[in-house]
Formats: structure tokens, C-alpha cells, sequence
């Protein structure tokens, strides 16, 4: 209570460096920005903030919101490099565009009475201003602006019944506009924006919802990537929509086809997230594609590895294409035959993970669900299925311990699938030719044994 408000004063001379043209760096902001929104839960720091919100919020906040020049030429020069800032998992610890959002969103939530209706007039006149002014005079920044506010404020709109309301005729006069807009951050806006209200209750008799489905599906081939990559994650929250999967069935194989597109030109592991929410909502029609779908997801899984370590979207991507393709496995558990074309892509791809002395432990537990549907499907288990068996043993035995849960489930399929290959079963090793029935032996010796073992773990050993 003595402390803090001490320390306001400074950070609002701090905040107030960049309105008045001096320079102060992005990380200064984002923690100056961060100190105010712990002051904004605090009476006696709130009592002292109070006076100085509009300063906050229209001087600091919003313009801290607004893309700056090298955004824009970044979106433009670099698009791969603006999707990755974007998506950075990182942003909230230096962006000081994530903490003006916090900021924002938590003065609603904490001081509503005194900052919400202000705040959405101010809002609602930038949009107002945007749609009545012509070319050259429409703010483009400022617009993109407003509505990076009101979609961080999506949640507290929608659950609230007298903003509801007014939130179809905002995306409809608004945002709807944006999706043919020239300004290609601004479509990229219109797809982001999607995302936060797709929950919005239609009023009307579904047009609103076809004419938005229909201008998100046309920014999947939008000439920006950026554009392209939020398009493909808006269609995964209207898909829920009751409605929506009249109109996007039609186009199903047209949509599979962007979406590889896509994940070709950049890993993404929300555009491959998205991808396995549509084939799951689309279980039933998927067989015809299955096989290529699996293909398709197989090389952008082998694409997406070959980046190498550093690139961090990569690797998300790659486990992502691994849990899309066990969505796959499941859409088809009526259909073993399809098992047995699929498995010249996603047999090698098994053993790769399998082998390798770790390298690539952090996709172990998804390979090890592909095999599980890969051995318990199928009438009988191929012969090049079977080079997983000595696989699974070397892992455990040398670097993937703690993984014995998701190694039973194909461990047993292969023992009650084909139990007299099983039994006959033998492979080469350091010491010797050693039989399959003898490494199982010894995965559950070596189970019982350890001193960190769980009881569950012991449990399925046995």
C-alpha cells in the first residue's frame, strides 16, 4: 500500500515518452504496461490510476495496439517473419502489444462501471469514422487498431445481453467489408476477428453465416500468407457453427487441397490444428480422401522435420501432422483395408521415430498411437510392421522409459494379432540373436524392478 504508489508516478512519465515524440523501447513499455495492469487490482493504486485513464487507454494503450510502419512492411516484405512474431509463444514476455491487450482487458473485467462504456464509444467512433470517410482519408492503421481491441474483449461481450446483441450489425458493417479490402492486414484483421465471435447467435435466416463462410473460404488463397494462415484458423471455430457444415461439405475436397497448400508454404501448428478439427467434424465423409490425407500429412510431417531444431513452429507443426493422421486412423476403424495402402507412408515414418537412438522423442508418443491403430485394425500384421517390435524394446530399454503406457497397446496387439510369429520371432543384438518373448521378459523385469516406477506402470507391465 506505501510501495506501489510510489512507483506511478515514474512509469506514467515513462508511458508518456512515446505520445510526447521521445523514444522508449518495447520492452520499457511492455513492463511499464505490466506494472499498471497489477495496479489496476489494487484499491489504493487504482484510486491513484483513476484520474489518469483516458491517458492510459487512448494515449498509451491504443496507439500501442496500432501496427507501426515496420509491422506493415514486415507483413508485406516478410510474411513468413510476421506470421512467426504473431504466433510467437514468447510475445507475452516482450510484446507490448500483449500487455496493452491485458491492460485493456483487465480494466473491463476489474473497473467495468468506469472504463467499459467510454472505451467502446471511442472504439465504435473509430469504426464509424473508417466506414464514412472515402480512399485516401480512411485510417487503415487506427481501424485494425479497434477491432484488435473489441476481439480482445470477445469474451466479455458475448456473455454480456445488451452488447450481444449489436455484435452481428458490427461484424456485418465492419468486418465483413474487410474480407475484399486492399489493405491486406486489414483482411487479415477480418479472419482474426472471425475467430473471437464466431459464437455470435445469428438473427437472420442463415445468409450471414453463408456470405461469412464464403468470404473466409476465399481468403485461403488470399495473395498474403498471413492472410491465408488466420483464414485457415478461422474455418476451425465456424465449423462448429450450427449451419456451417451444409456449406463447407460441398467443398470439401477444394478445402483439404488449400489446406495443404498452406502447410506446404509454412509450418503452422494451428493451420495442421484446424485441418484435424475438419476431419474430425467430417468423419464420415472422409474415407474417399483417407489415403491421401495420410500421404499428404506424411510429407509435411518429413518437411516439417527436415527444418531442423531451431525452428520451434516447425517442430509443433510436425507433432501436429502426427495427431491429425491418428484422427484419420480413427475416421476409418470401419475400414481395415484402407490400413494396409496406407502403411508404405506411415511404416517407415514409425520406424524413423522408433530408431534413431531419440533423436526424435518428442513425436515417440504419437508414432506409438499410430501403431496401435496400425496393428489392432488390420486383418494381420505385415511383415514390415513387425520391424517396430525389436524397435519399441531398444527404445524403452535405452532412452524412452517413461513411455511404457503407450508402448503396451501395440505391444499386445502384436502378441494376440500373431502370436505364433510372436513366438518365433527373434532379432539381432549387441549380445546375441535374441527371441521377442525374451525382450518382453525383460521390459518387465527391468519395470518391476527400477525404483522409479509407478504402480500403474508396473501394472501394465504385467
Amino acid at each position: 500500500q506505501s510501495v506501489a504508489p510510489q512507483f506511478l508516478g515514474p512509469i506514467c512519465e515513462t508511458l508518456n515518452l512515446r505520445p510526447s515524440g521521445q523514444f522508449c523501447t518495447d520492452r520499457v513499455v511492455h513492463l511499464c504496461l505490466t506494472f499498471v495492469d497489477l495496479a489496476v487490482e489494487l484499491a489504493p493504486t487504482y484510486k491513484l490510476l483513476k484520474p489518469h485513464l483516458d491517458f492510459i487507454l487512448y494515449k498509451v494503450c491504443f496507439p500501442t495496439l496500432c501496427l507501426t510502419a515496420d509491422d506493415i512492411e514486415l507483413f508485406e516484405g516478410d510474411p513468413h517473419e510476421f506470421v512467426h512474431r504473431q504466433n510467437s509463444p514468447l510475445a507475452d514476455f516482450y510484446d507490448p502489444r500483449m500487455s496493452a491487450v491485458t491492460l485493456i482487458t483487465d480494466l473491463v473485467k476489474h473497473r467495468g462501471r468506469d472504463v467499459t462504456q467510454p472505451l467502446l464509444g471511442f472504439l465504435t467512433e473509430v469504426l464509424h469514422r473508417y466506414n464514412s470517410s472515402e480512399g485516401d482519408a480512411r485510417n487503415h492503421v487506427e481501424k485494425d487498431g479497434a477491432l484488435l481491441a473489441l476481439g480482445s474483449l470477445a469474451d466479455y461481450l458475448l456473455s454480456k445481453k445488451k452488447f450481444a446483441g449489436e455484435l452481428e450489425g458490427m461484424m456485418v458493417t465492419s468486418v465483413y467489408p474487410d474480407f475484399n479490402s486492399p489493405v491486406g492486414f486489414l483482411r487479415c484483421r477480418a479472419c482474426w476477428m472471425v475467430q473471437r465471435f464466431s459464437t455470435i447467435k445469428w438473427s437472420d435466416d442463415g445468409t450471414n453465416l453463408r456470405s461469412l463462410i464464403q468470404l473466409v473460404l476465399q481468403r485461403l488463397s488470399d495473395p498474403a500468407l498471413p492472410v491465408q494462415i488466420e483464414a485457415s484458423k478461422a474455418l476451425r471455430f465456424l465449423i462448429e457453427v450450427d449451419g456451417a457444415e451444409t456449406t463447407l461439405l460441398p467443398v470439401l475436397p477444394q478445402l483439404l487441397t488449400e489446406y495443404f497448400r498452406i502447410m506446404t508454404e509454412i509450418g503452422n501448428d494451428e493451420v495442421v490444428a484446424a485441418l484435424q478439427v475438419i476431419i474430425d467434424k467430417f468423419g464420415d465423409h472422409i474415407e474417399p480422401h483417407a489415403v491421401a490425407l495420410v500421404t499428404q500429412l506424411s510429407a509435411a510431417f518429413e518437411n516439417y522435420c527436415s527444418t531442423g531444431e531451431d525452428d520451434d513452429d516447425a517442430a509443433m507443426a510436425a507433432a501436429q501432422c502426427l495427431e491429425c493422421i491418428a484422427t484419420v486412423l480413427k475416421g476409418i476403424c470401419e475400414r481395415p483395408d484402407l490400413f494396409k495402402s496406407m502403411e508404405p507412408q506411415l511404416v517407415p515414418l514409425v520406424l524413423q521415430i522408433l530408431g534413431n537412438d531419440g533423436a526424435f522423442i518428442e513425436y515417440l508418443e504419437y508414432a506409438l498411437d499410430i501403431l496401435t491403430f496400425l496393428t489392432y485394425f488390420p486383418d494381420e500384421i505385415s511383415p514390415q510392421l513387425w520391424e517396430a517390435f525389436p524397435l519399441i524394446y531398444t527404445a524403452f530399454d535405452q532412452w524412452a522409459f517413461d513411455y511404457l503406457n503407450f508402448m503396451v497397446p501395440p505391444l499386445e496387439n502384436f502378441i494376440a494379432k500373431s502370436p505364433q510369429h510372436f513366438l518365433a520371432g527373434t532379432t539381432n543384438t549387441p549380445e546375441g540373436t535374441v527371441r521377442y518373448i525374451d525382450l518382453v521378459f525383460s521390459i518387465v523385469a527391468k519395470t518391476v524392478t527400477e525404483d522409479r516406477t509407478s504402480d500403474s506402470e508396473c501394472r501394465k507391465a504385467l
